[in-house]
């Protein structure tokens, strides 16, 4: 087998206000033909400006200061890293013989033009088909890469389509042309479990098909053993590990990936065992006085109900209505976690922004006990709401787009003390204290959130969060944004903010393995419903419904002895029209909660005590 993309001794850099900085040192490997080689490592390794130098299209700053990457699609060998970006050579090789997909297709895809227009796109460019012939090309690659409706899909729009359909776009938009190579950058972070576990079985199919090779970048262990060939493992720009991904990820050598596969959260963790981070930050968490205890649970969400009515945009058409939420029930102990799982659209967002009274709920009650007894959250008003927006905070999943680029962390932390009333002085002392509880120097007080990671910019958000001394935090996906070993960090800290603090955390993420390291309690969703609650050892030793099941045999695991069935997971999963009885439901049909242990209960179908009566 030889390869068919050989990288020698490769080196970017990029130009800087102190001085050139090198990005990638020498670097050297091969892509074999119709093999998929995994390029794995941190932020910051230098995965993607080796994408970038593949493909032509580093940024201005950076330029490729040594080294060869050879490419051997025919019976020539091109150096690719000797060719002109702009010119003929290149813009013939890219798209047509090295395809690239991206990490966020809602980003990468024209808002402005229909899904066909884009894939055919690059079709017309570079074969000259007319727009009948791109429209009939474009139709197939749709049919291949599993769309519903192709014919539809060309007229369709990407905001129209769902994330796990953007991305099936992005793909046909690569494959079009049938390339050599595909470069895949992160394809499936932004991606459900289960929508990621069909992209990569597509992706498995179409190389099985078309022979073509595929550089995975990632930093997902669980991706690389399921998908990969290979395995590269890069740290600040050097190949410190390389190899056939049995040898590589059953025996690593080199520490950094023995440190990476201990920072994954994993089903098989021991009770009491701690997450593993690569660089361990220390966080000063001052000892406070223990909180009031209570008669009930904290938070109590009872039979709460929320529908949204979507407009056609025609007049003689009726607008249809979504039930985001329907007949919901959840309840959170003082001191506990209670993890809320679920796909996209699952109405999971919808919950938290009625617990936070961004939203209102159409029916049923939210009741939150600050000590003094149960309140209807949606019923207060004046000073007793005041006190409840600073009892209860929120974490958001993007570190980036969470806090305000023109403010300090100073300002950050400052801006929900000073809305609550707190002194200048203890404002300022509170600041410090902050940083040091989330692991930050006093020193970035006066710094702005660019200047900042993601790790730590998230580290930020905790602290603000933190800032009016809550009860409640509410997390929405508050590690999905990040690298592996940076989740590690951030999830350990929230566990020892939790145990000195004595916080109570609502956590929604579609990440069961991350559930499963920080929930006590756990409430499985599916549109808008809640189908499985179980306390977290007893749903992880024994999920019950078909949903849960699906969703737990969609995480990739890193172990090589728990691959996945890619055959299994078919999309169907979320429809509950499908699932096997005693679960299976009618179009309208809501089903019931039952009792099948202490503490664990499921949704079954009514009709079934129907039919049996």
């Amino acid at each position: 087998m030889s390869p068919l993309l050989s990288i020698r001794d490769l080196a970017v850099a990029f130009r800087t206000e102190t001085g050139p900085f090198e990005a990638l040192h020498g670097l050297s490997l091969d892509v074999m033909r119709g093999q998929t080689l995994a390029l794995v490592g941190e932020s910051g390794s230098g995965k993607s400006v080796t994408a970038q130098a593949i493909m032509g299209i580093l940024p201005a700053s950076a330029s490729i200061t040594r080294g060869k990457i050879l490419f051997r699609d025919t019976s020539d060998e091109t150096d690719i890293a000797r060719l002109d970006t702009e010119g003929a050579a290149m813009r013939a090789i890219r798209g047509q013989r090295i395809a690239m997909i991206f990490q966020e297709p809602m980003t990468c895809l024209s808002p402005l033009h229909t899904v066909g227009d884009q894939i055919g796109e690059a079709l017309r460019i570079h074969t000259g088909a007319d727009r009948k012939e791109a429209d009939a090309r474009t139709q197939e690659a749709l049919a291949r890469v599993g769309f519903p409706d192709p014919k539809r899909a060309l007229k369709t729009y990407p905001f129209e389509l769902s994330g796990g359909l953007r991305q099936r776009a992005m793909i046909a938009m690569a494959l079009i042309l049938k390339p050599a190579l595909l470069v895949a950058d992160e394809p499936t972070t932004a991606l459900d479990v289960t929508t990621q576990a069909q992209i990569l079985a597509l992706l498995a199919r179409l190389q099985d098909e078309t022979g073509m090779a595929i550089l995975l970048i990632t930093h997902d262990l669980g991706v690389v053993a399921n998908i990969a060939h290979d395995v590269a493992v890069l740290y600040r720009g050097r190949l410190v590990e390389a190899g056939p991904r049995d040898t590589v990820m059953r025996a690593p050598g080199h520490a950094y990936l023995k440190a990476l596969l201990h920072a994954v959260p994993r089903f098989d963790m021991a009770p009491g065992e701690r997450l593993t981070p690569i660089r361990p930050a220390r966080a000063e968490i001052p000892p406070v006085q223990p909180l009031a205890k209570l008669a009930g649970p904290l938070l109590q969400v009872e039979n709460v109900s929320k529908s949204y009515t979507l407009r056609s945009g025609r007049f003689w058409q009726k607008p249809r209505m979504v039930h985001a939420v329907s007949d919901l029930s959840l309840s959170l102990a003082a001191g506990e976690t209670l993890g809320l799982v679920g796909e996209s659209g699952s109405g999971k967002t919808t919950v938290s922004k009625m617990i936070m009274r961004a939203l209102a709920p159409d029916s049923g009650t939210i009741l939150f006990d600050d000590g003094s007894g149960p309140r209807d959250v949606h019923g207060l008003s004046g000073d007793a709401l005041f006190a409840y927006r600073r009892t209860v905070q929120f974490v958001f999943q993007d570190p980036y787009a969470s806090l305000d680029p023109r403010m300090t962390v100073r300002q950050i932390l400052s801006e929900p003390m000073e809305i609550h009333g707190v002194p200048v002085a203890e404002r300022r002392a509170r600041c410090r204290e902050l940083m040091a509880m989330v692991g930050l120097e006093a020193s970035g007080l006066g710094r702005y959130p660019h200047a900042f990671s993601g790790g730590q910019r998230q580290r930020i958000g905790i602290a603000r969060a933190l800032a009016p001394r809550p009860r409640l935090l509410v997390l929405d996906e508050p590690v999905s944004a990040l690298d592996v070993s940076v989740q590690a960090q951030i999830l350990n800290l929230l566990k020892d903010l939790q145990a000195a603090l004595g916080l109570s955390y609502l956590i929604v993420s579609h990440n069961l393995a991350v559930i499963d390291y920080m929930a006590d309690t756990i409430s499985v969703m599916c549109r808008g419903r809640i189908v499985e609650e179980a306390p977290r050892a007893a749903l992880f030793r024994h999920p019950v419904h078909p949903y849960t099941r699906a969703l737990l045999a969609a995480v990739p695991d890193p172990s090589l002895d728990h691959p996945l069935d890619f055959a299994a997971i078919t999309g169907d999963q979320n429809d509950p029209t499908r699932w096997e009885a005693p679960y299976l439901l009618g179009p309208d049909e809501a089903g019931a909660m039952r009792a099948i242990e202490p503490g664990h209960r499921v949704r079954f179908s009514t009709a079934q005590d129907a039919e049996a009566a």
